[in-house]
């Protein structure tokens, strides 16, 4: 009974970050269409893509991105105890603590900026895209110390299973940008987008979150005490992810530093393009993931590791739904580019360079989602360091793999060697994982991903016919004719899928199907 307990909870939970990860990218889609349409891929979007490398990287050194994973267990062990004094305590330690090093690397990092970048972006030395570049990443960098303390006080909700207040974030945040590039694109260009994300961190990630962490009883005494045992158990947990480099972590880097490489618009196209595949994952494995830490963090401390690993296997098994739905934005990766990209400043070429890194992109997507919940495994069982390191030397291996893509292939290889290393990766830590935790039912895994994969070839090859039956109805690549082909497609897709899913009795599917039903069905 407690474990169905835990299951509904995780539901519930999951369904609140679903609907706000899914408002959140489609507000991030809306963002990225109103900066290709006034900038399109020339040389000052690249210029904003590059001023987020400085900022990214600031970010893990602190490991703002990782403070729910290990802050959760040390609030956790004193919340059990209904011990409020000394779980404030410790929070206002590590925010006064590690804010005032944060703002301290933050101004090292404006000063040098010039020079940072230089490195970070080497393959373009163009003084103008240089000073643009330096330029927005100063306006952007102070936004790390409003995601540093939101990821600290969103903690404190998490902890008390409360998701409804930190769902919100990602919403304000997008909502921010889109309003400071709408607002001040005349006059400021690209930069207005650079005021937009300094805006919309503050408000979702920073006052907002503290208004949340307030109504769950947080209250905030700044103090200095460097030797406190959970400050130092916290920097033992979070140093491995500091100075360790993730999969998605790298990914956001190396499409930078190697793109420079390439020519004008290619660093654009390629995140244009992991805009797109990012969302299929963020609203499968994002969601998912996030939902189920602190259950699986409860039940890696009352060391049920059975139920631990099924209910680990049950989250990896649900993301194979990434890889028909996958298949199905393969097939219309143009039109999916030309409905969401291509207007004002964006051309045809931009669209048929976005949508060949876009198919590419896609065959990763469920490699990255089920890297969030292999990756949270380790975490919920307080062992960051074999990920961190794991992590680095895959990342370290892959960089031959990024050399030879980029030399070879230009920008598709680009986006072929982000995916074959995202696939390395993350098949290499779960058979890790497996061995370290003696976790059988695996096999299941691995087999109902081989059942998924071979449904999904066989209905790729369906709609790669039916596409181009449409395709000979339609001429043109207008809004109008993209959105009546992925109409007609997409269509076919769910009509084929229920057959499927009926034909190989796909639990998953039709438990999830259930779940949602009972959630919006009137009582």
């Amino acid at each position: 009974m407690a474990s169905k307990g835990i299951y509904r909870k995780i539901g519930g939970a999951s369904l609140i970050m679903m609907i706000s990860i899914f408002l959140s990218r489609f507000m991030g889609l809306f963002r990225e269409m109103t900066i290709a349409a006034m900038g399109g891929a020339d040389m000052t979007v690249d210029a904003y893509r590059v001023a987020f490398i400085l900022p990214e990287i600031l970010n893990h050194i602190l490991a703002s991105g990782f403070l729910s994973v290990t802050f959760i267990p040390i609030l956790s062990k004193y919340l059990a105890k209904n011990d409020k004094t000394g779980a404030w305590q410790v929070f206002s330690i590590v925010l006064t603590v590690l804010g005032t090093v944060l703002i301290f690397l933050m101004g090292i990092a404006m000063i040098f900026a010039p020079q940072l970048i230089v490195v970070l972006a080497p393959g373009r030395n163009d003084p103008g895209f240089l000073n643009m570049a330096v330029r927005m990443t100063r306006i952007i960098l102070p936004a790390q110390f409003f995601f540093f303390s939101g990821g600290l006080f969103m903690a404190v909700q998490f902890v008390q299973e409360r998701f409804t207040i930190p769902a919100l974030a990602p919403l304000f945040y997008n909502l921010g940008i889109i309003v400071g590039g709408l607002t001040l694109g005349k006059h400021l260009g690209m930069e207005s987008f650079c005021w937009g994300v300094l805006a919309g961190a503050f408000l979702g990630s920073f006052a907002l979150q503290w208004y949340g962490a307030h109504q769950a009883g947080l209250r905030i005494t700044p103090c200095f005490d460097f030797f406190h045992p959970d400050l130092i158990r916290y920097l033992l947990l979070t140093l491995p992810l500091m100075l360790g480099l993730t999969m998605t972590f790298s990914t956001e880097i190396f499409s930078k530093f190697f793109g420079s490489f390439l020519q004008e618009g290619a660093i654009s196209w390629v995140d244009y393009a992991m805009r797109v595949m990012l969302m299929l994952v963020a609203f499968f494995g994002q969601a998912i993931g996030v939902a189920s830490y602190p259950f699986l963090a409860k039940l890696a401390a009352d060391e049920r590791m059975y139920e631990f690993n099924r209910l680990l296997n049950n989250t990896i098994r649900y993301l194979a739904l990434l890889i028909p739905v996958s298949t199905l934005f393969m097939v219309l990766r143009k039109e999916v580019v030309i409905i969401l990209f291509q207007r004002g400043s964006f051309t045809p070429t931009d669209t048929t360079m976005t949508a060949a890194v876009l198919g590419v992109l896609l065959i990763g997507a469920v490699a990255f989602g089920v890297q969030t919940v292999v990756n949270r495994g380790f975490y919920a069982t307080q062992n960051t360091l074999f990920p961190a390191l794991f992590g680095t030397l895959a990342v370290i291996l892959s960089l031959p793999i990024y050399w030879f893509g980029v030399s070879l292939f230009d920008t598709l290889g680009l986006s072929m060697a982000i995916v074959l290393s995202a696939f390395l990766q993350v098949l290499i830590l779960f058979h890790i994982w497996n061995k370290k935790s003696t976790n059988h039912d695996s096999r299941k895994v691995y087999a109902f991903y081989f059942k998924i994969i071979l449904a999904s070839l066989f209905l790729g090859g369906i709609l790669y016919v039916v596409h181009g039956l449409v395709s000979l109805l339609f001429t043109t690549d207008t809004f109008l004719d993209a959105m009546l082909i992925t109409l007609i497609v997409s269509t076919s897709f769910f009509l084929m899928t229920a057959i499927m899913v009926k034909l190989f009795r796909i639990r998953e599917v039709l438990d999830l199907w259930q779940k949602i039903s009972n959630k919006i069905r009137p009582i």
